[in-house]
């Protein structure tokens, strides 16, 4: 495996700030670290994200999450171990994600159901969120940046 370049990010310096920036905005809103790995892993499962799959997790463990519900992320509707919340957190991370996928990206009652759970700001700061690892995957996938390379 072979990288085909440096992550852009990292190519040019002010696109990482502007992204690390962007990508504090949902913590600062409230939301909890390890939802937001849970999003970042479900999101990163569907894109395929070599990079992301392998290192949210790891964040997630430092954060306190298990690794039965980190096991579970992929087939969280087929599992008991995620909160109403939390399970809305992540149909609205799929159908953000998947918006090719269907003729109504997000339907009314994935996004009611997590309005339902979430107030006015925390659920901007999903979305963003949401939007927020999507970009990381597509500028890991473009680039086939190399799972494990990051670590120390």
């Amino acid at each position: 495996m072979q990288s085909r370049m440096g992550n852009p990010a990292v190519v040019i310096p002010e696109a990482m700030q502007a992204l690390l920036a962007f990508g504090n905005i949902p913590q600062k809103c409230g939301l909890s670290p390890t939802l937001l790995e849970l999003v970042n892993l479900r999101a990163s499962q569907i894109n395929g994200c070599g990079v992301c799959v392998d290192g949210h997790p790891r964040i997630a463990r430092r954060l306190g999450e298990t690794d039965e519900r980190l096991f579970a992320v992929s087939a969280w509707r087929e599992t008991p171990y995620f909160s109403p919340a939390e399970r809305a957190a992540l149909a609205l991370t799929e159908a953000v994600t998947r918006v090719s996928d269907r003729a109504d990206p997000v339907p009314d009652e994935i996004w009611d159901e997590a309005a339902r759970h979430y107030d006015a700001k925390s659920l901007a700061a999903l979305v963003i969120a949401i939007a927020n690892i999507n970009v990381w995957n597509r500028l890991n996938v473009a680039t086939r940046q190399i799972a494990g390379e990051w670590k120390p």
